[in-house]
Order: C-alpha cells, then structure tokens, then sequence
C-alpha cells in the first residue's frame, strides 16, 4: 500500500473514531459497525469491502458475529486476525451481559436476562441449558450452563442441577435453553423435564419461576408468561395432595 492510500485510510478510521465520539454507535450502519471491529485484528488495512461482503453472505450483524472463524475466512480479505477481532468483542459482549445481571432483582430485570440467555445461546448449533440462580429476594446470584448437546428428561439429571442450587444458595431457579431450530413451541419433553425440576425443587423449596426457550432472532418464549409455570405448579400440588 502506497503512502497516499494508507493516509486515505487512516483519514477514514479517524472519521469514523470522530463519529462515534459523537454520535456513539447509533451514528453507524451495521456494515460500518464490522468495518471498525475487523481493523482492530489488521489496523492498517482497508476492510471496507470484507466488512460489506461478510454483512451480505450472513445476512445481519449479530449472523456475522456468530459465524465460525472458518465460515468467517472463506470472505475475501478475511485472515484469523479479523477472525480474532470479531470473536473476541463477542466474548466481551458475553461476558459483559452476564456479569451485568448478578446482584439485580429478576423480576425488575426480565428483559436484560433474556438479552443475556438470547446472546449467549443464539447462533449455536447444539442445545444447551443454563440456569440462573437467584437468593429469597430473586436477585440474581450467578447463571451457570449445565448441559450442551440434546437439552430433554433422557439427558437433564433434575438433582445435579438441584445439588448446583444448593451449591449456590438459591432458593428460586430460572432455567432457559435453545431450540437450534428456531422453533418457540415446548415440546412434551421440555414441560416434562420443568415439571419434574419444579416438583423436585419444591422439596428443597427451591421455587422453579420460569423456564425460557430461546428461538431464532430475538425471540424468547416464557413458560411463566404462557401460563404453562401455573398449570405445572397446579398438577404438581394435586400430585403431591395425592400422596398426602
């Protein structure tokens, strides 16, 4: 790269650096978004066009930063540096959501958990289960994933995550996992597997508030909000008059 190119580079980035500073990232398109996170991997190079044709191929911002480092290397002008940039602001984002949960109350910070469960489990390929844990006063204590692979009754071991609880402290559970699929519906087995978790909690009273399915996008499906949380506690306090 000549002397007048890299100087019309670096005028760019610093237009873009001013932008931000006063504008913030509402000032940005998502293409522009991907330009500046791939010149933090390679700073003095032009990623003006992998950024536009990595936006293309995936489809949306949030498709890209999901994308695998090998998906992300077939775009030319894509090297593992890019690669890393990209992947690592997205453990950054992560991380930062889940951090940002513990200590507040869930039922005053529904959103910002689902924001967490849905950035954390979406683009993945395979099922996973994590739960939050929350003290008596549901403020969140930590969220921990439990299960990766096929997320049913055959696979969740109810008092592994029970003993994990007690491990915790909490007295109340949100448990969420991810349809790949992109399908929000409960299958019988996910209302199996909160059915038997809820009973069993309620032996320890360790209250089971929600469970939440995270579909594709930004959608999220709650047992709670559905009304299923109210039919399973109903059967489950009839199985449990039943054996008094």
């Amino acid at each position: 790269m000549d002397e007048t190119a890299t100087n019309k580079g670096e005028g760019h980035r610093q237009r873009l650096r001013d932008r931000f500073l006063e504008r913030g990232i509402a000032g940005f398109t998502d293409s522009e978004v991907i330009e500046v996170l791939l010149t933090f991997g390679t700073p003095r190079s032009d990623c003006k066009q992998a950024a536009r044709d990595a936006l293309e191929r995936f489809g949306s911002l949030p498709a890209v930063l999901d994308a695998s480092p090998q998906e992300l290397q077939q775009i030319k002008g894509m090297g593992p540096k890019n690669v890393f940039a990209l992947r690592f602001i997205q453990g950054v984002a992560r991380r930062y959501l889940k951090q940002r949960i513990v200590g507040k109350q869930y039922l005053r910070s529904a959103r910002e958990v689902a924001d967490y469960l849905i950035h954390s489990m979406r683009g993945l390929k395979h099922e996973v289960l994590t739960v939050v844990f929350l003290d008596a006063a549901h403020a969140i204590i930590a969220s921990e994933v439990v299960a990766e692979g096929t997320v049913n009754i055959n696979t969740i071991y109810p008092r592994e995550l029970i003993k994990a609880a007690l491990r915790h402290n909490a007295s109340a559970l949100v448990i969420a996992h991810n349809h790949p699929s992109g399908v929000l519906q409960p299958s019988e087995q996910d209302k199996t597997l909160t059915r038997n978790l809820h009973l069993l909690g309620s032996f320890l009273q360790i209250r089971l508030l929600d469970h939440l399915i995270v579909g594709a996008g930004e959608t999220v499906f709650s047992f709670a909000e559905a009304g299923l949380m109210n039919q399973i506690q109903s059967q489950c306090s009839q199985m449990l008059g039943s054996l008094g």
